[in-house]
């Protein structure tokens, strides 16, 4: 026996289908189109989109778009379709070339493919098997080929190769192959591509973009109208194949309708069946953080009549009638507030009860000046790092959104990550609103009703903000001996009264004169200087606080600024404290006594004055009684395309699986007689040389022999 080697090349096409025609142009789209390359392009288009789609919010308000970008790139970013990337037009005819280009590829690779794979490659010659790099050769005394033949055709299909026998001029060639069927990798795969296209357009939004172009739907971009009286031209029938939308139901309450969020509006999806919330579940784990959210429901078919109670949990829907309704979220559903308002300007410091309903407006009146209190939100549990370096308050000095630098780290998602974090804590219950002036200009406020410890004090936090996109930036109120803001109101009304300030001055410089001195001239002076720096901190109408004093200091020469702050803060602190005991005889309350925690409280309520001047807003509403109204957001989709893609998916794995882990093999064995016995030359050839090819035809080569 000798064994001798060669080598062959296999080569690969990227081309496509190639027309006998003489439109030339027609040839190109088609050559094009239905090769590779252009697929492999489109799929990079695709990717490139995908990314901008996770990369950029989708289908947020307009307003939040332009703070973003600028009204320039905004336009520019509408155009091209980015905030809506999966269903703009180019985006969805990409989707639709590239199933055009994939399915080209498929009609024109699969019918060779599925030839071959059923072709046994019958007609080679004994010549072109000693060119093949893996051959063997020997010679069987005693035995013709006719018999020689069986014996090996047995010994491959004990091995696990279909076999066939081919009687040929000069002999006899046994052809046999095994893994044909890895071929079928790369139908599946192509297959599995335009299987998760169609579903992914089935359930993208252009059935709805069809109804809009062909039926004359269009978003609604009303405010103030009942969903059962909005037009017929902003509602999708029953028959609507796929949507993706929500719906809030408050407890007690049915919806049966779904909102779809549009660039310009939101259509109105009608369901099949309406929705009654019996009851919103909440549960926590110890730190505070919520665990589990569920909504306890009861389902009513409008078409029977049918009711069937159910539960819905985060990451377990309940679906009906093909429509998957999943807990999305949590929301206010009307809680009722009961309220106290403490004036923030002028010498008032009468406190008055207001009343509101999350979702609604209450008017207010401040002395000539009406506004709106709009209520937006109420939560009944807050937890909050009370360990973060961010909770602090209005900085002095500084721009106004740096003097209302925010603070309290708000927590969402899954508090499993932060079980053993001691920092988190529930501080409690919390009213969101906007005061809203004649003019329409709003700034939004968010109170707790409980006051917390922060750098050692006990404190009440105001947030407020000017923009929407802004993180709230927290006031902080001291709490007083009754854990109140009574205190630090009542000295806030007496630094806007002269009468009160004029008195406390008075008292500093009889209190501050030096022991044996009785010149009325210098106690004159002092009082001026008392009264003086009062007035500056309270602003005279202008801005105060310790912007104010700072803007005085400048005026003074730089090498006597330091000594003159140190004056001025250590007068300002003495008639304070003045000032805190005429208010306190003024509404005929008992003296403050002075301690080292009245000390340290009055510091916190001078710091917490200088902030309130940024703080914009002419009362404090303090929440006092609450009754409240939970609401339940479900998002309910109908997703036909899923079970495309599920089958996409399914033939992706057969595919990938078949081209990676099924190999095929050929094996040809040509048999002639010798005047003694026969023959025989072996070759074999597989697409992929790996070490288990090597390792098989080590053995056939040492097997198929001994069969003589």
């Amino acid at each position: 026996m000798s064994i001798t080697t060669s080598s062959i090349t296999t080569e690969t096409t990227t081309t496509g289908i190639e027309l006998k025609t003489r439109r030339r142009g027609l040839a190109e789209a088609v050559e094009l189109v239905s090769s590779m390359r252009f697929a492999i392009s489109l799929l990079v288009i695709i990717a490139i989109a995908s990314i901008i789609g996770t990369v950029m919010k989708q289908n947020e308000a307009m307003p939040n778009y332009i703070n973003q970008f600028g009204p320039f790139w905004y336009e520019i970013f509408a155009r091209l379709g980015l905030y809506a990337v999966y269903s703009a037009w180019w985006f969805l005819a990409i989707l639709s070339v590239l199933i055009v280009s994939t399915s080209l590829c498929i009609f024109r690779n699969t019918p060779k493919m599925l030839k071959d794979m059923r072709s046994w490659r019958e007609h080679v010659r004994e010549e072109s098997l000693r060119n093949f790099h893996h051959k063997a050769e020997w010679t069987v005394a005693a035995q013709a080929p006719a018999a020689l033949a069986p014996v090996l055709a047995a010994r491959l299909k004990h091995a696990g190769y279909g076999v066939k026998i081919v009687e040929k001029e000069k002999g006899l060639l046994v052809a046999a192959k095994k893994g044909a069927g890895n071929k079928f990798g790369y139908i599946f795969a192509h297959t599995a591509i335009i299987v998760i296209l169609l579903g992914g357009m089935l359930d993208s939004e252009l059935p709805i973009r069809m109804q809009e172009w062909l039926f004359g739907k269009t978003p609604f971009s009303g405010s103030g109208v009942l969903i059962s009286d909005v037009p017929a031209k902003h509602r999708l029938g029953l028959g609507n194949p796929t949507f993706r939308g929500n719906t809030l139901i408050a407890e007690g309450q049915t919806s049966a309708t779904a909102i779809l969020p549009q660039a310009s509006g939101v259509l109105i999806q009608d369901l099949p069946f309406s929705i009654h919330l019996n009851k919103f579940i909440i549960d926590f784990y110890s730190t505070g953080m919520p665990k589990l959210f569920a909504s306890e429901v009861v389902i009513r078919d409008n078409e029977t009549g049918k009711t069937f109670p159910g539960t819905i949990k985060v990451n377990q829907p309940l679906i009906y009638k093909g429509i998957a309704i999943y807990q999305s979220s949590f929301e206010d559903g009307g809680s009722k507030l009961k309220l106290t308002g403490f004036p923030m300007s002028g010498p008032d410091a009468k406190p008055f009860q207001i009343n509101g309903e999350v979702g609604s407006s209450t008017e207010l009146k401040r002395g000539d000046r009406a506004y709106a209190v709009e209520w937006s939100g109420f939560r009944p549990f807050n937890v909050e790092n009370m360990g973060s370096n961010d909770a602090r308050a209005v900085a002095k000095g500084k721009s106004l959104e740096e003097q209302l630098a925010a603070s309290l780290d708000k927590h969402s998602g899954s508090a499993a990550k932060n079980a053993n974090n001691k920092d988190l804590k529930n501080v409690g219950p919390s009213v969101q609103y906007k005061l809203r002036d004649a003019t329409g200009q709003a700034r939004e406020f968010m109170n707790y009703m409980q006051p917390v410890t922060l750098d050692g004090a006990e404190v009440f936090l105001s947030g407020v903000r000017a923009n929407p996109d802004d993180a709230f930036s927290f006031l902080r109120i001291p709490a007083d001996d009754q854990h109140t803001v009574h205190e630090w109101m009542l000295l806030r009304a007496a630094l806007a009264d002269p009468a009160l300030s004029s008195e406390a001055a008075r008292r500093y410089a009889q209190r501050a004169m030096p022991k044996g001195e009785s010149s009325s001239a210098l106690a004159g002076q002092l009082e001026e200087s008392a009264q003086r720096s009062l007035a500056i901190f309270a602003g005279d109408g202008k801005q105060g606080g310790f912007v104010a004093v700072s803007r005085f200091l400048e005026k003074i020469p730089p090498a006597e600024q330091e000594k003159a702050a140190t004056i001025f803060m250590k007068m300002l602190n003495g008639t304070m404290w003045e000032l805190w005991q005429v208010a306190h005889q003024h509404a005929g309350l008992a003296p403050v006594e002075p301690s080292e925690a009245h000390g340290h409280f009055l510091q916190v309520a001078t710091n917490a004055l200088s902030d309130s001047f940024f703080y914009g807003a002419p009362v404090y509403l303090q929440l006092d009684d609450f009754l409240e109204v939970k609401a339940s957001v479900l998002q309910l989709t109908r997703s036909p395309g899923k079970k495309f893609v599920y089958l996409g998916c399914l033939l992706l794995v057969a595919g990938v699986f078949s081209m990676f882990y099924i190999r095929e093999r050929r094996l040809w064995i040509w048999l002639r007689g010798t005047d003694d016995g026969s023959h025989a030359m072996m070759a074999m050839s597989t697409q992929r040389k790996t070490l288990d090819f090597e390792r098989e035809f080590s053995e056939l080569k040492t097997k198929l022999p001994q069969s003589a």
